[in-house]
């Protein structure tokens, strides 16, 4: 421990505009009318999601889980007729540090009723042009940037010519684990940086990355997550969908991903089952999407890392 370490790690002037996006953010919302809700950050129960790790903590003498995003409470509450809502606040993730990454950060999520991901994708857009006062926005599907810069049909290519393309793009020291692994290889390390400096939408996963989207078929008849993520200079700043509704799949997708977690040798903890009776209760169809503010502060100020933006990073918390 050094003499300085109780200081921030971020300048007051970041924190000051940190505090000013929080207020933009919040007025942005107000005035569309959308709630702002406040949901528990420790919950009974975990993710289920195989790629994401939920921080496990004790709570009155039982194991307790830190929430890694506000969804599955969201969810529950847009059952209950709380109608369009939003969360703003702190969401934890184990193992997540780097230049782009905390394991406690800020989140934005929020849904629309009635909607579908593609008015949703304008939203996500109208908020970014605002914030970042860039307006140049591209809306592109999965398929389209694949076959744009890699001449591959991300959705028919065989597991094969996926592996192939992974070696010609790049040099790994490992071999991809199945088809969803390569795709995810290819947009992080070769697709991504090939989007350019203003925000991109992007939309119509593969059906295999669907999450909690709904599955449905495109123009051509193939079946697409009905899923976006938004980018802007080639970083990541949201994922969206229109959100799956029926219990029944929603059961099935847990219990897969149960399966896959148990399979690779993952934690596998208790998952959150009321999500599927607010499901069989009726959540409204809508529209979700969720956006990682600290990130989208480093944007906005021209940060490089993190923790430029962040008081007090883990190794000062």
């Amino acid at each position: 421990m050094t003499a300085d370490s109780w200081r921030p790690v971020a300048t007051l002037a970041a924190l000051r505009q940190r505090a000013a996006l929080l207020a933009e953010i919040r007025q942005f919302f107000a005035q569309r009318q959308v709630l702002e809700t406040e949901v528990p950050v420790i919950s009974r129960r975990a993710t289920s999601d195989p790629h994401i790790e939920s921080i496990t903590t004790q709570c009155v003498g039982t194991a307790a889980y830190m929430a890694t995003s506000p969804e599955f409470a969201l969810k529950r509450l847009l059952a209950a007729g709380i109608g369009d809502c939003y969360y703003l606040g702190k969401a934890f993730r184990q193992g997540e540090a780097g230049r782009r990454h905390n394991p406690e950060f800020t989140m934005l999520e929020w849904y629309r009723c009635g909607w579908d991901d593609r008015r949703l994708m304008d939203e996500v857009a109208d908020l970014l042009c605002q914030i970042l006062g860039r307006h140049q926005v591209q809306s592109l599907s999965y398929r389209e940037l694949f076959q744009r810069e890699l001449q591959l049909d991300p959705h028919s290519a065989s597991d094969q010519a996926l592996a192939s393309c992974v070696e010609r793009e790049m040099d790994l020291a490992f071999a991809p684990n199945d088809r969803s692994e390569c795709l995810d290889l290819l947009m992080s390390h070769r697709l991504e940086r090939a989007m350019g400096a203003g925000i991109t939408l992007l939309y119509d996963f593969p059906a295999n990355q669907a999450a909690l989207a709904k599955v449905i078929p495109d123009k051509s008849g193939t079946l697409v997550a009905r899923r976006f993520e938004a980018y802007v200079g080639g970083l990541e700043l949201a994922n969206g969908y229109w959100e799956l509704t029926d219990s029944a799949e929603q059961m099935r997708r847990f219990e897969a991903d149960q399966a896959y977690r148990k399979k690779n040798g993952s934690a596998v903890h208790p998952f959150e089952e009321r999500l599927v009776m607010a499901l069989q209760a009726g959540m409204p169809e809508c529209a979700g999407v969720a956006l990682g503010v600290d990130r989208l502060l480093m944007l906005a100020g021209g940060y490089k890392s993190i923790e430029d933006v962040i008081a007090f990073p883990l190794e000062r918390a």
